[in-house]
């Protein structure tokens, strides 16, 4: 693990004992601190004593005596829609307030560094959509160089419990807009925006909160290299803001998923298939993407670009890029194309916990036999009309039936309530060229734990109803 430094024998809270929770309890303590821990949960409050950690009720004044600093899991409300309480009491009492991730910049960089030859890189994802393809896609290129890579934050470990660095490390690290809003100490080497579009408002009072916290990666992270997606207005505000008075464009990389960036700067673009990079006014490189079977759509080639830029900027040719690229299998739940059967092609896309996230499944498929539903988020599917031309029959799941057949208009549907009952009803109707699509644009807290237990359900299935066929 990390040890935590500048709270050596200093007592600092920590709230909420998930994953990061316990990491950032653990790490205090490794770094010579005496953490004072609490979850309002009693179980996770039970995990937490099984390791010893002093438990005291953080609403109570008496647990607050010489406590220092607050430290905060990403899931508890820091600011919108209402602080927790006791967020609200470490402001009263004047006691600073942070997160794993500030804990983390705070403390990976040593004195140990100075004789390294090749100095560690921190480098950091964020977006709407696409962090985690990116990061894994980034963490599988530079494993190639065998460079020593670590993967960290919203995907793999919590970011304190990777080891301290060694010579050369390279840390990609996918955040999110809540680990980004809190953290106090920000300090990436490379920082990537892939693109926006709206989600968790109601934390972040709109979208202008939204955007604001993502930003401060960039503006309060001062990296050395901004790799800035630019097909949302956002992003070209963003690039905008931190780009130099010079025809270099530095420190920024343009990124676009279907616009030509053919400028004097810095870019990389996909159009039609073919990945360019654009430097000083000449192609650099052009990598055919289509073949790749882990990126399928617009929206994979977009997360290429992204990951594209990362590895041309830490000095990786294009032409070792364009091989590792190539041997990308993809992450489960993305767009994961599960194999066809009876020709009917089958795709677990259960990360798609949003419109937008669907919007791009949408794009990527036709003939689409969509499975669709969960726990809605504001909006629901309305946005999705543009794109409906593509799918043939909804079969609906989840407490969000009723209202996503309201606002399917002229699609031919049929309420399914599970998983199951839209699979086998699906296979029922499809032909041969069909794709049965689970892309819900909801999250899946109505009937699973997460969105991986969702797609984990629909493997399962699919795979049952193939073995039942073939012992037919």
């Amino acid at each position: 693990m990390v040890p935590v430094r500048g709270y050596t024998g200093c007592r600092v809270a920590v709230l909420g004992l998930g994953r990061s929770g316990l990491s950032a309890a653990r790490a205090l303590r490794a770094g010579g601190a005496e953490p004072i821990v609490w979850d309002d949960n009693e179980q996770s409050r039970i995990a937490a004593d099984a390791e010893d950690f002093k438990i005291l009720d953080l609403l109570k004044d008496s647990s607050w005596d010489g406590i220092v600093s607050l430290i905060v899991s990403p899931g508890i409300p820091h600011l919108y829609p209402t602080p927790h309480k006791i967020v609200s009491k470490a402001w009263d009492k004047g006691v600073v307030v942070d997160n794993d991730i500030g804990l983390f910049f705070r403390s990976y960089a040593t004195q140990d560094w100075d004789n390294f030859e090749v100095m560690p890189k921190v480098i950091c994802i964020t977006g709407s959509n696409g962090k985690s393809t990116t990061t894994a896609l980034v963490a599988h290129i530079l494993e190639t160089t065998k460079r020593p890579v670590v993967v960290a934050g919203n995907i793999g470990r919590g970011v304190l419990d990777i080891e301290p660095a060694i010579d050369g490390a390279i840390v990609v690290l996918e955040l999110s807009s809540y680990q980004i809003e809190l953290a106090r100490a920000l300090a990436p080497d490379i920082a990537v925006f892939i693109n926006l579009s709206p989600d968790h408002l109601d934390r972040h009072n709109g979208m202008g909160g939204y955007f604001a916290a993502k930003r401060r990666l960039f503006i309060d992270g001062n990296p050395d290299r901004a790799i800035i997606g630019i097909d949302e207005i956002e992003g070209r505000f963003l690039a905008n803001q931190l780009r130099q008075e010079t025809s270099s464009g530095d420190p920024v990389i343009s990124i676009s998923k279907n616009k030509k960036l053919q400028t004097d700067g810095w870019s990389v673009f996909v159009r039609k298939g073919f990945l360019s990079e654009w430097r000083k006014g000449r192609q650099m490189t052009s990598i055919d993407l289509r073949p790749i079977l882990g990126l399928p759509g617009e929206h994979n080639h977009q997360n290429a670009c992204a990951a594209y830029g990362v590895c041309r900027s830490i000095g990786m040719a294009p032409k070792a890029i364009e091989e590792a690229l190539y041997s990308y299998v993809g992450l489960p739940h993305r767009c994961q194309i599960l194999g066809k059967y009876n020709g009917v092609t089958f795709v677990n896309d259960s990360k798609a916990t949003n419109a937008d996230a669907a919007e791009k499944a949408l794009l990527t498929f036709s003939n689409i036999r969509w499975i669709v539903g969960g726990e809605a988020k504001g909006g629901g599917i309305s946005s999705l009309e543009p794109y409906f031309s593509g799918v043939k029959k909804a079969y609906l799941i989840g407490s969000s039936m009723t209202a996503f057949a309201e606002q399917l208009h002229q699609i031919d549907y049929i309420k399914c309530e599970t998983v199951s009952n839209a699979v086998r009803l699906a296979i029922v109707d499809a032909e041969v060229g069909d794709v049965i699509l689970l892309a819900p644009a909801c999250a899946s807290f109505d009937q699973y734990e997460s969105f991986e237990a969702r797609g984990n359900d629909f493997i399962n299935i699919v795979e049952a109803i193939d073995n039942e066929n073939s012992n037919q």
